[in-house]
């Protein structure tokens, strides 16, 4: 058996043995939305330590565990706390939550990151949704022996960001009075922010914000048949693009600030796509 495969499946299994509920959507919590889980209708939790061979996150406030409930009447799996490339971790370990959560029974991703803007147009504070990616700055999740049981070899990513989804988000964000960006996000390795050339250089490829994270996700969920949606928090302006020196800090403090009406979308959008889940 293939080792990624078998590293999943006794995940999986761990899941089985532990926890007894069906995710119809799953939602992955970037920066500042942490404690959104605590708000929901709590059925169970189970911390990613409890499950064997499960990737840790190394981040400072991710909580690292699955909180099981509902959104309304929607049931739900939530990733408090994500794994990430540049702590050192495999690909294929990054995107294994995500494979998870589909076996688990999840038929739609949410993902939310916080993320640097690269479109002038943009500022911080903003949310952006995602209408396509850009990943080739990272390993490919999909590199090496294929896995028929998780898809096919040649995965088409025609529209990884579902339509349908998006135009429940923009509906909902217009309903709510919440402003909404649309645009591409990029994907480079980090830990470190990018110099103001890499801006450059991300800007003339077509992306409009960028991250360390959610690309690669998208991908392997994808490749999984799940339908994906996606919102970034633009928490700064890409280097060089202001004279302000970016630190984590910062980040964090524009994610925090906006997180009340981030958690207000997400919300009101799973709310609304309880009609195709």
């Amino acid at each position: 058996m293939n080792p990624a495969y078998k590293k999943l499946m006794k995940c999986y299994d761990c899941f089985q043995k532990k926890i007894n509920f069906k995710p119809r959507a799953a939602l992955v919590l970037g920066s500042g939305l942490g404690d959104y889980a605590e708000t929901i209708q709590i059925a169970d939790t189970l911390d990613y330590k409890e499950i064997e061979g499960f990737p840790v996150s190394t981040i400072p406030g991710h909580r690292g565990r699955f909180v099981f409930g509902y959104v309304g009447e929607v049931p739900v799996v939530i990733m408090q706390g994500r794994v990430h490339y540049y702590e050192g971790y495999s690909i294929e370990d990054v995107v294994l939550p995500v494979r998870l959560m589909k076996l688990m029974g999840a038929e739609i991703l949410f993902l939310t990151n916080a993320a640097g803007g690269v479109n002038t147009e943009f500022q911080a504070g903003d949310f952006m949704m995602i209408t396509d990616h850009i990943s080739n700055f990272v390993p490919s999740p999909l590199i090496g022996e294929s896995i028929p049981e998780l898809g096919e070899r040649f995965s088409d990513m025609s529209q990884v960001y579902d339509r349908e989804l998006q135009e429940i988000i923009e509906r909902t964000a217009a309903e709510q009075k919440i402003p909404l960006q649309k645009g591409v996000y990029i994907q480079l390795t980090g830990p470190n922010f990018e110099t103001p050339h890499e801006v450059k250089m991300c800007r003339i490829l077509g992306a409009d914000a960028v991250g360390m994270s959610t690309a690669c996700e998208a991908m392997a969920a994808n490749h999984m048949g799940m339908k994906i949606c996606g919102i970034s928090c633009i928490t700064n302006l890409g280097c060089g693009m202001t004279d302000q020196p970016l630190s984590h800090l910062e980040v964090q403090e524009i994610a925090d600030k906006a997180a009340p009406m981030f958690k207000k979308l997400i919300t009101e959008s799973i709310l609304a796509m309880n009609k195709i889940v």
